[in-house]
């Protein structure tokens, strides 16, 4: 299936780490999006929607649930385009237990993220010794490159790669079980650490260097193909990261993060996340709201903002007592909603606000006055009110939108048709995007010509934007995530062929 070539916006959502090449070592690698993106312009889409590629911590395969909000995963890096590790003999250089490890994180059919951070994390561990004898040591012009790096990146490079080699020392405790002045991120307890782990504090700097420089280089090659990048935007950060560590003022630990009831869920969510102090973060006129929109702006062409109602007003469960809104107040709310989203937008990226679940109408309406789209998924887009709540023509959604066959945690549309109860079914091919092509039989399987009619429908909403998950341009019913539930199929999902294969499926 190719996607008709329109005048606005088409795009695909697909999670980095899925995009395997047939060189990448079991998991999607930054070089990976270039034959992604060349791909995806040969299908007649103009950007790619990734999901967020901070660094998660061993153990972790939610990349919502990040070590840091400005980093890139080394676990993204591809080995083999890193010179310093190709010069001491490459994959050669391996012990048999890393080999081992690469060779089953590349022949399993899901991501293994312990056996890819086993291998690579031995291949950047000789890498940076090759480079540290060979380039720092002898001051050389790469060295220079990468003194410059750090330069201009301290801001969050410092904290982020101290607190790794911290924790690399210290793997089963969390920060708040550091000794009393680490714990804290006093100043002098922190200069400390700096000196004693400095070859370490590098080590991470040197990774990050060499990840955000084979990120350039694919976003750059991406760019050549006419395909932008559209990053994506954790609500707030991981208890365990840098960024809750270093601004522990800035968040509250003891009342987690999440939503309240609502259709979807009947007792609400807890993330188990910190919930931010917003009158803290106001009175130090949103600094790391602004420095996180710059880096972003940095990375990426654009950025779908996760949860954006929590921007405006959060949901917080204390450990004991009554969840709460903080802001409270309406009006609180709307004012500080709109003054993040400004700042964000005012970095200079293309939002996306992801507006789903129970909104008050009051932020959708502060998004349109800020001109920031928001998301509209056909399968959601019903008219809640009537009495059989049918589903709303794309063909009407809002110019300022983007319209979307499903997310990262919603079944794919052929899963979702297989579940759908035959009166819903019949309610979707009433749609004049479905009835103009002869689909009348609610009770036919999954099919080509349905799926066609369906992608064919999101494509002519009224949408500026229009964004597939990957699996619904195959028809294919793997999912990325299910909500709720902790397991091995949640974020490790691969596509079943090479990106560079991609062109031979349509």
């Amino acid at each position: 299936m190719s996607a008709a070539r329109r005048a606005r916006g088409a795009g695909v959502n697909v999670p980095l780490f899925s995009a395997r090449s047939s060189r990448s070592w079991g998991i999607g690698e930054l070089p990976d999006l270039v034959p992604l993106a060349s791909w995806a312009a040969s299908a007649g889409f103009d950007r790619l929607m990734l999901l967020p590629l901070g660094t998660m911590p061993d153990g972790e395969t939610s990349p919502y649930a990040a070590s840091s909000t400005m980093s890139i995963d080394p676990v993204f890096i591809a080995p083999d385009d890193v010179s310093d590790f190709t010069r001491v003999g490459g994959i050669d250089r391996l012990s048999p237990n890393a080999i081992e490890a690469r060779a089953a994180a590349r022949n399993s059919d899901r991501v293994r993220y312990d056996l890819v951070r086993a291998a690579k994390r031995e291949a950047l561990e000789h890498a940076f010794e090759a480079f540290v004898a060979e380039e720092w040591s002898q001051f050389t012009t790469r060295a220079s490159h990468l003194a410059a790096y750090i330069a201009r990146e301290r801001w969050w490079l410092d904290d982020y790669a101290l607190f790794h080699a911290i924790s690399r020392t210290m793997p089963d405790r969390s920060w708040r079980d550091w000794p009393d002045g680490l714990r804290d991120h006093d100043a002098r307890a922190v200069d400390d650490a700096r000196r004693q782990f400095a070859r370490d504090v590098l080590r991470e700097q040197y990774w990050q260097w060499i990840a955000e420089g084979q990120w350039q280089h694919a976003r750059r090659a991406a760019a050549a193909k006419g395909v932008k990048v559209v990053g994506d935007l954790p609500f707030v950060a991981s208890t365990h990261s840098a960024d809750v560590w270093a601004r522990q003022d800035e968040f509250r630990l003891d009342v987690s993060a999440g939503v309240p009831p609502d259709a979807f869920s009947e007792d609400g969510q807890d993330w188990g996340l910190p919930t931010y102090r917003w009158e803290r973060i106001a009175q130090n006129d949103y600094e790391w709201i602004r420095r996180r929109a710059r880096r972003m702006a940095s990375l990426f062409d654009g950025l779908r903002v996760d949860h954006v109602i929590g921007l405006f007003r959060t949901y917080g469960r204390p450990r004991e007592g009554t969840p709460f809104f903080t802001p409270a107040d309406e009006d609180d709310q709307r004012r500080q909603g709109e003054t993040i989203v400004s700042i964000l937008r005012d970095a200079g990226i293309d939002l996306i606000a992801e507006d789903l679940g129970t909104v008050p109408d009051f932020v959708r309406a502060s998004l349109t006055s800020l001109g920031v789209p928001g998301c509209r998924v056909l399968r959601w887009e019903r008219d809640w009110h009537a009495p059989t709540q049918p589903f709303l023509d794309p063909a009407t959604f809002p110019a300022r939108s983007a319209a979307l066959t499903g997310t990262h945690d919603t079944e794919p549309l052929a899963a979702w048709w297989d579940q759908l109860p035959v009166a819903e079914r019949a309610q979707l091919l009433a749609l004049p995007g479905l009835a103009s092509r002869g689909l009348v039989d609610a009770l036919m399987p999954w099919s080509p010509a349905l799926h066609e009619a369906l992608v064919a429908m999101a494509m002519s909403s009224g949408s500026d934007q229009v964004f597939l998950p990957i699996q619904d341009v195959f028809g294919i019913r793997d999912r990325i995530n299910v909500p709720g539930t902790v397991g091995p199929k949640n974020w490790t999902w691969c596509l079943p062929w090479p990106v560079e294969a991609l062109p031979q499926q349509f």
